[in-house]
């Protein structure tokens, strides 16, 4: 894909990117596709894919309490336990408000830990990494940002989650739908959206503007971006998913790349 090429011109040191299809079709790839990157809050989606399985396992459910007092883990994956941004802090009673968290996902791996008495990165490897082939891949340290990874490992990923095997696929339908709907928040980076919707783990574009997909990307797109220069989004509408991985930290460029980048990405799509 040719659209792909144009992270030659991103202002970063290293970069790399690929596009896969809902039938697990590589696409096209271009970059260091093997080169491993810190995710940052990539790593989200993954850890909460290690969650559903924990939940398909029957070691936790959805609904069971996990967290500050009245949350869940349903309200941990979806960002509305009420804990603060980057401190184990209630700062607002569960499903009121779409409060961001790093500190939910780290509440939610000791969590899962605790009910299969396995060390949450251990635990994703088994269920998540191992069985989708990818080796390049840990989870040690947080759950929701300390992931690293490589382009081919997150194509993978992203064909699993648009043809799953390891999950039921209603069980993905549920994660890629809204939790809560209309409750508003901050979307990191972004600012103030409302709603600001979200699944269980994974980020969901609907309305939201500004935002990090393309102008072009239907409402059904959801995904998730880093704070180190990273993001996947998996869009329905389009039957496939484009992961970039970077060595430079979120700012200004990316906001003016990213769109710009899936725009063309979707226009070489929708051509083919």
């Amino acid at each position: 894909m040719q659209s792909l090429a144009m992270i030659e011109n991103w202002p970063v040191p290293t970069a790399a990117a690929a596009v896969v299809t809902s039938d697990g079709t590589l696409l096209g790839s271009h970059g260091p596709t093997a080169h491993r990157f810190p995710l940052a809050s990539v790593t989200k989606p993954l850890a909460a894919y290690a969650a559903l399985v924990a939940y398909e396992e029957g070691a936790v459910e959805l609904d069971e309490p996990a967290g500050p007092e009245g949350s869940t883990v349903r309200h941990l994956l979806a960002h509305t336990s009420g804990l603060a941004f980057d401190e184990h802090r209630v700062t607002a009673p569960p499903g009121n408000r779409r409060l961001y968290s790093n500190a939910g996902f780290e509440v939610l791996g000791d969590h899962i830990a605790k009910a299969t008495d396995i060390p949450f990165a251990e635990y994703a490897r088994q269920a998540v990494l191992e069985p989708l082939g990818m080796t390049s891949t840990t989870l040690e340290g947080s759950p929701a940002k300390d992931g690293v990874s490589t382009v081919d490992d997150l194509v993978r990923f992203a064909a699993e989650v648009q043809a799953p095997r390891l999950l039921d696929p209603r069980t993905v339908l549920e994660a890629q739908s809204v939790v809560h709907p209309g409750l508003k928040g901050v979307l990191p980076g972004y600012g103030h959206q409302n709603p600001n919707d979200w699944g269980l783990g994974f980020e969901i574009r609907d309305s939201k503007s500004p935002h990090w997909t393309g102008d072009s990307s239907s409402p059904a797109t959801f995904g998730h971006f880093g704070q180190s220069g990273t993001f996947l989004w998996i869009d329905p509408a389009a039957g496939a998913a484009c992961v970039a991985l970077t060595d430079r930290n979120f700012g200004p460029w990316a906001s003016e790349a990213w769109t710009p980048f899936t725009d063309a990405v979707l226009a070489e799509l929708r051509s083919r």
